[in-house]
């Protein structure tokens, strides 16, 4: 098991968006994200908001088999909730095309009790 930090910036204008494609995920779509999560491997993801004078940022970390690899799956993937996930979310909020890698990270610090 793997975890991968990373942080997307929000488009210009679409943080109302990101935030509205959120909520459907916590409500209606709840079992579909649930199930696709489980298909990609992902084990947990926490996604939290950070606003910031250069603009809005979604800080991301994702736990499971290959999390790294996990947007790119999205936005290849022909289920219906992810395709919904990557035409809303990836591209429509952040952007991305499936020729984007996530910009590296280098993990500096992981404390576990």
């Amino acid at each position: 098991m793997s975890a991968i930090t990373f942080s997307v910036p929000i488009l210009p204008g679409k943080t109302d968006t990101w935030k509205r494609a959120i909520e459907e995920i916590r409500g209606p779509r709840r079992s579909d994200y649930e199930e696709s999560r489980r298909r990609m491997g992902i084990t947990r993801e926490v996604v939290s908001l950070q606003e910031t004078p250069e603009g809005d940022y979604a800080v991301v970390c994702l736990e499971g088999d290959d999390p790294a690899s996990a947007p790119q799956k999205y936005l290849k993937s022909e289920d219906p909730f992810d395709r919904w996930f990557a035409k809303e979310i990836l591209v429509g909020t952040h952007g991305m095309d499936d020729s984007q890698q996530l910009p590296p990270t280098q993990l500096f610090m992981d404390w576990q009790a």
